[in-house]
């Protein structure tokens, strides 16, 4: 992989970070926003890289809580309605980015 590439790919991902507002140096990534620049064209083929990801969490003794929270987010699509996501950590992101190769 060029130079260039990889630093157009780090932009993107640096682009995406969440802070938590009562921790700002907690940085997370929605899931739904890492779909398509993990290289994921279908939500399905991703979640199940997220759930290999989460069990390999698990076996490696990681606390899975900490790197992979689901949350709920409101969306106006015609009327307010929740919609699940998920937020993953750093170390999160990595597990996950392996599971795919």
């Amino acid at each position: 992989m060029n130079k260039e590439l990889i630093l157009q790919m780090q932009s993107q991902f640096d682009a995406l970070t969440q802070t938590h507002p009562d921790a700002f140096d907690l940085e997370f990534w929605f899931a739904r926003d890492l779909q398509e620049p993990l290289g994921y064209a279908r939500w399905e083929n991703f979640l199940t890289a997220i759930k290999q990801a989460i069990e390999s969490c698990k076996t490696t003794g990681y606390e899975v809580g900490y790197h992979f929270l689901g949350v709920t987010k409101m969306i106006t699509l015609g009327k307010r309605k929740p919609m699940k996501r998920s937020r993953q950590s750093r170390p999160a992101i990595h597990r996950i980015r392996h599971c795919k190769y």
